[in-house]
């Protein structure tokens, strides 16, 4: 018990000092900040938009409610995914008619080969992490949700996946 206060008592001390030392630090730097600070604002690039997070629900899975063209989308993201695939009914709410698409590419899904017709989406925004001119797939058949594939997440900065949520870096 004796030890666990001493050190306490050490490292409470050592903190103190630690300020004490940052603080007169700061106080002879006072004069020098505000050049510092105007040469930072007159060289700094734009700042760079804010993270987004994708919360991880309770299937283990990173559910995406994202902005589409001016229209809701909810996506599974798919990092195994070449693109973002939609299925016939999100297409036909973003205003295409399926039954009218050229399906000339071939995609192989968990459920086998599809046909597949490319669209280009103006963008896509989730919780602020907007791309723009997003390649997509609009699948003849077989998707029953859409999917948030690599034509959205490879145009960001970066992304991770932590044990609770999906960060997207604009």
């Amino acid at each position: 018990m004796i030890r666990v206060l001493a050190i306490g008592c050490i490292a409470a001390l050592s903190a103190i000092g630690a300020a004490r030392t940052i603080a007169s630090l700061d106080d002879g730097a006072q004069a020098a900040t505000p050049v510092l600070l105007a040469e930072a604002a007159i060289s700094a690039p734009a700042a760079p938009a804010t993270t987004a997070q994708v919360s991880k629900s309770a299937d283990g899975h990173y559910w995406a409610e994202a902005m589409v063209d001016g229209k809701v989308v909810r996506f599974l993201v798919d990092t195994g995914a070449t693109a973002v695939a939609l299925t016939a009914d999100d297409a036909r709410r973003l205003g295409y008619n399926p039954a009218g698409l050229d399906y000339r590419h071939e995609v192989i899904t968990a459920e086998g080969r599809v046909k597949a017709a490319a669209v280009q989406l103006r963008s896509i925004s989730i919780a602020g992490a907007r791309v723009d001119n997003v390649d997509a797939l609009i699948l003849e058949r077989g998707l029953h949700t859409s999917l948030l594939g690599m034509s959205y997440l490879g145009k960001l900065q970066s992304f991770e996946a932590t044990r609770t949520s999906l960060i997207l870096k604009p």
